[in-house]
């Protein structure tokens, strides 16, 4: 049973325990304000920095989502070696050790498990740091053709010319080739037509060169060319090319379109044919008698040998 001879012993060691810990308590209580100073002193830098950076980084960067990143990322460093700081004060150096090898392995393992975030990530950075394309500009992926909206850390908004919003990812867009079409600000426009065969390509071409004199913002510094290209199935066909500034889609389509309706108004007027495929099918007399039978016709009697 518990006798009171215990019941003592056990309130005697609670007691010491607590006595010492009050004691060490009182001892560590300099260093512990001391932590509690260097950790307000670091919370108030930290967010002076942060403020600082997002203030300055718009001066040399033009990328809202890397200066924001890269002032968290400043801000943060500040809190961890505040935190640090605090931890050796403290006298906790086996525990500063225990959290660097700690968050070693995290990022190792989480490296691993999240690669793909991780490189659609870094992706993000090298694009907002190089800039091989902004806000705007119009470009074609391997898969996609449209106007950036909006570009993320993991991803880039591209809107279609159809409407749809593709959420593509940093890293197939950094990877694979891309064309922006924004770039130079011109390009060119080409039309394929053609023209029957006995047409005189001669006229032909001076047709088309007279229908496009005063096109609208056409430039004139860039040549404006009618190619022959080949001899069609049942046309001879050609490529017209010309130059218009380009800010959007929309101008190269209505460039096109215009250019269309100024080639047929003057192949009209002009007499000249655009023609279209024709197709010759040979049949048997046997299948003509097999289709007449189906519908009901009587079979046509075989010619009779001549004597």
């Amino acid at each position: 049973m518990f006798g009171v001879t215990d019941f003592q012993r056990a309130f005697e060691l609670i007691s010491d325990k607590l006595t010492r810990w009050t004691q060490a308590l009182i001892l560590l209580l300099p260093n512990l304000l001391i932590a509690l100073l260097i950790l307000t002193v670091t919370f108030f830098v930290a967010k002076m920095v942060h403020r600082v950076i997002e203030r300055l980084l718009p001066r040399v960067s033009p990328s809202v989502t890397l200066n924001s990143l890269v002032a968290t990322i400043v801000r943060m460093g500040v809190l961890l070696i505040g935190l640090f700081f605090t931890l050796e004060v403290l006298q906790l150096d086996k525990t500063v050790t225990s959290l660097l090898a700690g968050v070693g392995i995290i990022g190792l393992a989480l490296g691993f498990a999240f690669q793909d975030i991780a490189a659609n990530f870094i992706s993000g950075i090298l694009i907002a740091v190089q800039r091989p394309f902004t806000v705007g500009d119009v470009i074609q992926t391997e898969t996609y053709f449209g106007t950036i909206e909006r570009i993320n850390l993991r991803t880039l908004d591209l809107r279609q010319v159809t409407g749809e919003l593709v959420r593509v990812p940093n890293r197939k867009v950094f990877e694979s080739s891309v064309i922006n079409f924004t770039e130079t600000t011109q390009r060119r426009v080409d039309v394929p037509c053609g023209v029957s065969y006995d047409a005189n390509l001669e006229q032909v071409r001076a047709v088309v060169l007279e229908c496009m004199r005063d096109f609208p913002d056409m430039l004139t510094q860039r040549p404006l060319e009618v190619m022959f290209t080949e001899f069609g199935e049942s046309s001879i066909n050609f490529t017209l090319r010309f130059w218009i500034p380009y800010r959007r889609q929309t101008d190269y389509v209505s460039a096109k379109s215009e250019a269309m309706l100024r080639i047929k108004r003057a192949f009209d007027h002009a007499g000249i044919s655009i023609p279209f495929p024709i197709r010759t099918f040979d049949i048997s007399p046997e299948l003509l008698d097999k289709i007449g039978q189906r519908l009901g016709r009587p079979p046509q009697p075989e010619p009779e040998p001549e004597q």
